[in-house]
């Protein structure tokens, strides 16, 4: 009656169910270690971008010293391409109107990316979560049934008869929670956390559109004087 006996000695079907059930487990938490990774490191880089944008450095020279585009994380990549597509559209364009609105597009567009970027694989985390139990309700119903055959075929139901079979179904049900209940803790933290750096990325989008705004009010006024 060892678990690592019943394991090997379970039908075919609650194997195949417990090893489905084993692998989803193991690609999750690849995903939780790795998706926890990526936020810290999304979370350390905002911070050192922020501490120099609001250092008072130069905005084209801040530019000038980001990586390139496939370098770039978070809020730093949200800067480049707002700023660049500012530069382009000021060589172009003298209304103020229609360059505000490219910025704010490209910045929309560079923001979906990191949205991207923060969330992939997610999904993954919570299929895990909510299928799981119910592969390992399968399992379960089919050691049940097992059961079910082996007391028909018994000259004597005895508890030594089913034991086997309600034993490997359990496992089945309990291997289900084991990999469900960590994909659904981690899901709604990296959820949340994902959610929270997207909401500063969005204040710092407005927060740059705002000063490009008063930047062209000012040239605007210094124009007409």
């Amino acid at each position: 009656m060892s678990i690592p006996h019943l394991i090997m000695s379970a039908s075919t079907v609650v194997q195949l169910v417990m090893l489905i059930l084993v692998i989803g487990s193991i690609l999750s938490w690849v995903v939780i270690f790795q998706r926890t990774f990526v936020l810290r490191r999304a979370h350390r880089a905002h911070q050192a971008f922020e501490e120099r944008f609001w250092s008072g450095v130069d905005l084209n020279e801040l530019y000038r010293e980001t990586p390139s585009e496939q370098e770039t994380l978070g809020a730093e990549h949200v800067f480049r391409a707002g700023f660049r597509e500012f530069n382009r559209l000021m060589a172009k364009t003298k209304s103020a109107d229609a360059i505000l609105d490219g910025v704010q597009r490209s910045m929309r567009v560079a923001w979906s990316r990191e949205e991207e970027r923060l969330t992939l694989h997610l999904v993954f985390l919570a299929t895990v979560a909510s299928a799981s139990p119910y592969i390992g309700l399968f399992g379960t119903v089919w050691g049940i049934m097992g059961s079910f055959q082996s007391l028909s075929m018994a000259q004597q139901a005895t508890l030594a008869t089913v034991a086997p079979w309600i034993a490997e179904a359990l496992i089945a049900t309990a291997m289900g929670l084991f990999a469900a209940i960590p994909a659904v803790i981690f899901y709604n933290r990296l959820s949340s956390e994902s959610d929270r750096m997207l909401g500063k990325y969005e204040d710092f989008a407005e927060e740059f559109h705002s000063i490009l705004h008063r930047n062209l009010q000012g040239r605007s006024e210094a124009g007409a004087a």
